[in-house]
């Protein structure tokens, strides 16, 4: 497997997340955003959609998607699981991923690259160059505010986010709230259940990733 990676980005630590989770070592190429790697006709040619993560299987399969590549990890090396045991578990797991994703990482997203200088111009990953809208991170820092109440509410009901186990939805939702640091949100002090889900999450090793 090759791994192309992004050591400053979200979603490609979601993936490596995943992949230290699963004990594996991967050969891994770092493309810088900042640089603008992820555009160079050399990545094009990889993903011309010029986003990271990208994972090359074993069989040459390029997966661009962080839920493909979770769910060709998970195929291959099935332990320990990440996307539920059973039935009931593994929706749970999709369900609540999709939750995280949307009501999280889209909304962080929504609030950085539609305000901070970096991303001027950047509005959107992919290859296309997009204008700013300051009406939009005015939006999504309120519905990041918004993802923490609805984090603390879930946590307050049970450990983990999916259930009783660690899962695939706690990496995306751990990384996302981590993320929300450059746009200067944190969850409030006194959610409390947040706060110790977080704790416990920064106790395992792939935290480091």
């Amino acid at each position: 497997m090759i791994f192309y990676d992004c050591s400053t980005a979200p979603n490609p630590r979601r993936a490596r997340m995943v992949i230290v989770e699963k004990g594996l070592t991967v050969e891994t190429h770092d493309i810088s955003i900042a640089e603008g790697q992820q555009l160079s006709p050399e990545f094009l040619k990889i993903n011309p959609r010029a986003t990271v993560p990208v994972l090359i299987t074993d069989d040459g399969t390029t997966l661009t998607e962080n839920i493909a590549i979770a769910t060709y990890l998970e195929a291959v090396h099935p332990e320990p699981p990440l996307m539920g045991r059973t039935p009931d578990e593994k929706g749970l797991v999709a369900m609540w991923n999709a939750i995280v994703e949307f009501e999280g990482g889209v909304a962080v997203a929504e609030a950085f690259r539609n305000s901070h200088p970096a991303m001027k111009g950047r509005a959107l990953p992919g290859p296309m160059d997009l204008p700013q809208i300051p009406e939009l991170a005015e939006r999504g820092l309120a519905r990041v505010s918004a993802f923490f109440e609805l984090l603390n509410d879930r946590l307050s009901e049970t450990p983990w986010l999916a259930g009783d186990a660690f899962s695939l939805a706690d990496i995306s939702a751990f990384v996302f709230t981590d993320f929300a640091r450059v746009i200067k949100m944190r969850p409030p002090e006194d959610h409390a259940a947040t706060h110790d889900w977080l704790e416990r999450m920064r106790a395992r090793p792939s935290a480091a990733a």
